[in-house]
């Protein structure tokens, strides 16, 4: 359970609903790392478009090696990815 209140999807309106409509329908679901920038959605959106060009966009690195850069990062900060 997060401390920072956040906004349940049935009480989203406005530009806040468009980024929980757009998280949806990438990943199906509202996972927890976007429901806790519901407070913010500018916020909850520049950090997807800065997810999306990280994991997505032109980049040296194959799709692979950055998923993995990901997982580790994840497991030595003991996040669950």
């Amino acid at each position: 359970m997060p401390w920072i209140k956040t906004v349940a999807l049935p009480d989203a309106t406005g530009f806040l609903k468009k980024q929980y409509d757009a998280a949806i329908k990438r990943a199906g679901r509202i996972w927890n790392i976007v429901g806790i920038m519901s407070p913010n959605p500018r916020v909850m959106k520049s950090s997807m478009d800065f997810y999306g060009a990280i994991m997505f966009g032109q980049s040296p690195l194959s799709r692979s090696q950055r998923e993995m850069l990901a997982v580790v990062t994840s497991a030595a900060n003991h996040c669950i990815y």
